[in-house]
C-alpha cells in the first residue's frame, strides 16, 4: 500500500493518467465518429467518374477507345484532363455530330452535372489541366490593357483583333469569340483545342489569361464605343485596307476622269 500511494504521488503520474485518458478518447472517436470530409470528397469523387465512365461508355468510346487510348475516329483522351473535357462537351462540340476538317461548335447536349461526371473519369486517366475556377477567368484584377497587348501579339493572326474570327486553311477556321463564356476562353488557351496550340502557365501565367479575356470583354461588350468611328467589322487592317484600296482607288479615279474631261472641252473651246 505505502509502495502505491507512493506512485499515486509521483511527479508523472497525473501526466500519465492524462495521456491514457486522451488515448482511449481518441482511439473512440476514430472507431465511432462519422466519416471526415476529406473521406466524403473521396466517395463522391469515386461515384462521380462511376459515372463519368458510364456516359463514356455510350457517347465517347466509339470514336475514343473504350478506355480512352484513341482511335483512327478519334485522338486519345489520356492526359486531355477535365479541362479539356469541359470545353469541348461544354461548348457542344463533343460528342461530333460528323467527321470533318473542324468541329464546329453547337447545341450542348449533356447537362453540366454529367459534363462534370465525364471530366472526372477523363481526368482519371491521367493528368492534366483542372477545370478553372471563377477567381481565375473573373473581372477583378485584370488589366484590360494588357490583355489587349498579349492578345494581339499571341492571337490575333487568327481570331482577328478584337476576336471576331477568321479563316484559316484546308477548310479550317477561327472561330469568334463574341459572347463566349470566359471559363471556356480560359480553358481552350489551357487545353489548345483542334488548330489552336495551347498556352499552358508556363507561357500565359494566370494573371496573362485573366487580362487576355478582360479585354476581349470589354471591346465585344455592347457598351463598347470604338475611338476610330466606324470600326468595318473589327477584322483589322485587311477590311481597314480594303476600303481605303475601294473608295481611295474609286475617288483617284473619279477626279481623273473629271481633270481629263476639264482638259479636252478647254482644248475644243
Amino acid at each position: 500500500m505505502k509502495k502505491l500511494s507512493a506512485r499515486r504521488r509521483h511527479p508523472l503520474a497525473a501526466l500519465v493518467v492524462l495521456l491514457l485518458a486522451l488515448a482511449c478518447t481518441g482511439g473512440l472517436y476514430a472507431a465511432f465518429a462519422p466519416a471526415s470530409k476529406a473521406q466524403a470528397d473521396e466517395t463522391a469523387q469515386s461515384l462521380a467518374i462511376d459515372e463519368g465512365k458510364k456516359l463514356y461508355a455510350v457517347g465517347c468510346a466509339s470514336c475514343h477507345g473504350t478506355g480512352g487510348q484513341g482511335t483512327s475516329d478519334g485522338p486519345s483522351l489520356v492526359g486531355v484532363g477535365a479541362a479539356a473535357v469541359d470545353f469541348q462537351v461544354g461548348t457542344g462540340r463533343m460528342p461530333a455530330q460528323q467527321p470533318g476538317a473542324q468541329i464546329p461548335k453547337k447545341k450542348v447536349i449533356y447537362s453540366q452535372a454529367e459534363i462534370d461526371q465525364l471530366a472526372a473519369y477523363i481526368a482519371s486517366l491521367g493528368a492534366g489541366p483542372a477545370v478553372p475556377s471563377e477567381e481565375k477567368y473573373g473581372p477583378e484584377g485584370a488589366d484590360i490593357a494588357k490583355g489587349g497587348e498579349l492578345f494581339r501579339t499571341n492571337c490575333a493572326q487568327c481570331h482577328n483583333f478584337t476576336g471576331k474570327g477568321g479563316a484559316l486553311t484546308h477548310g479550317k477556321y477561327a472561330p469568334s469569340l463574341e459572347d463566349v463564356d470566359p471559363k471556356h476562353i480560359y480553358e481552350a488557351m489551357q487545353t489548345g483545342p483542334q488548330n489552336m496550340p495551347s498556352f499552358p502557365d508556363t507561357t500565359l501565367s494566370e494573371q496573362n489569361k485573366k487580362d487576355i479575356i478582360a479585354y476581349l470583354d470589354a471591346v465585344n461588350s455592347d457598351d463598347t464605343v470604338s475611338p476610330g468611328g466606324l470600326e468595318l467589322g473589327g477584322l483589322g487592317p485587311v477590311s481597314e485596307g480594303l476600303f481605303a484600296w475601294v473608295f481611295g482607288l474609286g475617288a483617284l479615279i473619279a477626279v481623273a476622269v473629271w481633270v481629263a474631261a476639264r482638259t479636252a472641252k478647254a482644248r475644243k473651246s
